[in-house]
């Protein structure tokens, strides 16, 4: 069977992702391409790597455009998302991959993005333990932030067993400059960024920060509280989150690695390294694919895990074909890369 698919924000780095991966999928067929500002330009101007759509006539993002597909992604700013989707069928698959319908808390999305809460959609991560299974039957999922995907799967199957104390949970991440958007930004200027890195949103202010700590206190059944901080390094895609949170009493560096093994056992897009081999970004470029590996501080009591991602793929797009895949009940790898691009 072939779905008609609509890919709103496609002049985007996230839009184009999801274009990216959807031109190769064997179940797509891609309807309209849309956008804002850059309406009625062909779609090679803005993405020139999409060779087999670069003829496509760049639309309005308007719900008219959008309407009467089978799925429409949403790759657009925070804010943008609510009243597009309250104009669409309630049986049309929309896959968000803003922030919108991330947080459950309306307080919390106040303080952190100062402006109305649009509502809650079912959490697009499906290695987070339990989540699968309630998003199969959804019309309407929320994609993670790409900080979140690798900070999540990175702690997750140690909160879900009981073995991490859920207070002083620290989080550091090393993005490239493609997940601050396409829009031209001084800092992010080339002269700017190369030969060295800055951190930014620094004591607690990013707003990953909340969506990190409700899906691990979801996984854990408690409040967890987070210290994260981001940090801007010189490539192009791509994000190294080093977690770190105190183990209970009693827990071993055995039964640590046989939990965080066991979890992810099956997944296809999860893997735990073999001792000793540590993960870097650029093995999964391109790819759907998080690579992690942990070790036991023994000096003081905490679990290490160091986890990558493209933040594109993975991160964002993939995350988001791999959601639509589940909902529309095709195997989740379907369209999406296992490997990723070297050297």
């Amino acid at each position: 069977m072939t779905y008609s698919v609509a890919v709103s924000g496609a002049s985007g780095y996230a839009g184009g992702e999801v274009l990216r991966l959807l031109s190769a999928h064997p179940h797509v067929s891609i309807g309209a391409v849309t956008a804002h500002s850059n309406a009625g330009t062909t779609l090679g101007t803005l993405q020139p790597h999409l060779h087999r759509l670069r003829d496509r006539q760049v639309e309005k993002t308007t719900v008219a455009n959008l309407r009467g597909h089978d799925v429409v992604f949403l790759a657009l700013p925070h804010g943008a998302s609510a009243e597009i989707v309250a104009g669409l069928d309630s049986d049309t698959v929309v896959i968000d991959a803003g922030a919108d319908f991330r947080l459950r808390d309306a307080r919390v999305w106040q303080e952190f993005y100062g402006s109305p809460h649009a509502g809650t959609w079912p959490y697009g991560l499906p290695e987070l333990p339990g989540f699968r299974d309630l998003l199969k039957n959804e019309r309407r999922i929320a994609v993670p932030g790409c900080f979140p995907t690798g900070a999540l799967l990175a702690l997750a199957p140690g909160f879900a067993a009981g073995l991490l104390e859920p207070d002083d949970v620290v989080v550091v991440s090393a993005s490239g400059t493609s997940g601050a958007g396409r829009a031209a930004k001084q800092h992010l200027l080339g002269a700017e960024t190369m030969g060295g890195m800055t951190p930014y949103g620094v004591g607690g202010g990013h707003r990953h920060t909340p969506e990190i700590e409700q899906g691990l206190s979801a996984v854990a059944g408690e409040p967890v509280t987070l210290s994260f901080t981001p940090t801007l390094a010189p490539m192009a895609r791509g994000i190294l989150t080093t977690a770190t949170a105190r183990v209970k009493p009693g827990v071993t560096a055995e039964r640590l690695r046989r939990t965080w093994s066991e979890t992810y056992g099956t997944e296809e897009f999860v893997t735990v390294l073999p001792e000793g081999q540590w993960p870097g970004t650029k093995s999964v470029l391109g790819s759907n694919h998080v690579a992690l590996q942990l070790a036991f501080d023994a000096h003081t009591g905490r679990v290490v895990v160091c986890a990558v991602v493209d933040n594109l793929t993975k991160g964002t797009a993939g995350g988001a074909v791999q959601c639509m895949n589940l909902v529309l009940g095709l195997p989740e790898s379907t369209g999406l890369l296992h490997a990723g691009v070297a050297p």
